[in-house]
């Protein structure tokens, strides 16, 4: 399934691999409170329902999805999804066959057009499809292109990696170290921009070194949020940290600072684990924020 939206110049689509109601309140936000979390989905459910969150469920909507940025003459992958075929301990992760590449190549991004896929962080499920497996080998889905991954993250996972752990369900192993290997491989750290066109945004604390990405084009702009979210209802409840999050200091942190420059900015949010319509605008609500959902 796509959407596509321009900002500026720059054509944004968006590319899914899944998505379904799979969260139960106590899972996700496993630190927040019964009595807040209930009063907290209650205040919102009006537009949490049905595309974030399933009243008869009791189950948030959360979706793994990648950015395709055509910018410039370049053609950009924002982070990759599960990935098929990998073995991984989460079962809804588990030996995926899905149609992501075939969806890709029908946005105008087939493995040989790709010319750079930038990582916002290497966890799971933002990293599986940079491999596919041939010959019995994990080996590069896009071979003419630049992987950018962020330094501090790398460097921190390639630490245990080094030290025999399995890391990241395995999936540093079958598909960061395979690209790493092939030499396609640039690494990042904050301060240029990449790929012509994506400033990149220190948010650490969900992952050790994870960044988000700003577009700026012809007075527009919008911005790859990756996880300071997971899903919006965090918009409304900043506070609320979610079960992955590495550094809940940092993590809080970074979603305040990430919320503020998008609502002053007035930038378009485009995670990649919400509902439909899978992106949207931060907008001020007395104190706090609402999360308004963007057409297509």
């Amino acid at each position: 399934m796509l959407q596509s939206r321009m900002i500026g110049d720059a054509r944004v689509t968006r590319v899914l691999e899944y998505t379904g109601p799979t969260h139960a309140p106590e899972f996700l936000f496993p630190e927040v409170p019964k009595v807040e979390r209930d009063a907290g989905i209650a205040a919102q459910l009006g537009w949490l329902a049905p595309h974030h969150y399933v009243p008869a469920m009791d189950r948030f909507v959360v979706t793994i999805q990648a950015w395709l940025v055509h910018a410039g003459g370049n053609v950009i992958l924002i982070d990759t999804g599960v990935g098929n075929f990998k073995t991984r301990a989460a079962p809804r992760m588990n030996n995926l066959n899905t149609l992501f590449l075939p969806w890709l190549e029908a946005a105008g991004a087939g493995p040989e057009q790709v010319t750079h896929v930038v990582h916002t962080h290497l966890h799971t499920d933002h990293v599986g499809n940079n491999t596919v497996l041939q010959d019995g080998r994990w080996v590069p889905t896009f071979p003419n292109a630049r992987y950018l991954m962020p330094k501090p993250e790398f460097d921190h996972w390639k630490a245990d990696f080094d030290r025999g752990e399995v890391v990241q369900a395995g999936s540093f192993a079958d598909s960061v170290m395979p690209v790493v290997e092939a030499g396609l491989v640039d690494f990042y750290d904050g301060g240029k921009e990449l790929a012509g066109c994506l400033m990149p945004e220190p948010v650490f604390g969900h992952a050790p070194g994870m960044f988000s990405l700003r577009l700026r084009s012809k007075g527009e702009e919008g911005m790859f949020s990756t996880d300071t979210m997971h899903s919006p209802i965090q918009v409304a409840n900043p506070h609320w940290n979610d079960r992955y999050v590495l550094d809940a200091g940092m993590a809080r942190e970074a979603r305040a600072r990430t919320l503020k420059n998008a609502c002053e900015r007035g930038a378009l949010i485009m995670p990649f684990h919400f509902g439909t319509p899978h992106c949207g605008f931060v907008r001020r609500q007395g104190e706090g924020y609402a999360f308004e959902a963007a057409g297509w």
